[in-house]
């Protein structure tokens, strides 16, 4: 599939979580397009391709772990998520050797 191709994932009818995720992404989408008056559908139309892009390619979603959904669709989720572990992991491990120079310091003194 190349980058301008379009999946197209169909949902089950009468399916209540499902149909409660499309209600979830039509209430965001409705919220953030619906804030100014568009003269032009040509607008309303760049304002919906702009939420779609952001949505898709930019805004972490918690169900999916905190990654995007293109992260997930091109198998990105899994390197994405060790790497956060490997960043925490090292986090921590300075926040402790910080402290333990802290109480180095204060020991001394």
């Amino acid at each position: 599939m190349s980058a301008g191709d379009k999946a197209i994932i169909l949902a089950a009818p009468f399916h209540p979580q499902t149909n409660g995720k499309v209600e979830r992404y039509q209430q965001s989408l409705k919220r953030e397009v619906n804030q100014l008056p568009y003269e032009l559908p040509s607008e309303l139309e760049r304002a919906i391709a702009a939420f779609v892009d952001y949505y898709n390619y930019h805004r972490y979603h918690k169900a999916l772990g905190d990654v995007t959904p293109a992260d997930v669709l091109y198998g990105r989720r899994e390197q994405i998520l060790e790497r956060r572990k490997e960043v925490r992991i090292q986090t921590i491990n300075r926040r402790k050797d910080y402290n333990h120079g802290l109480r180095e310091l204060v020991n001394a003194a």
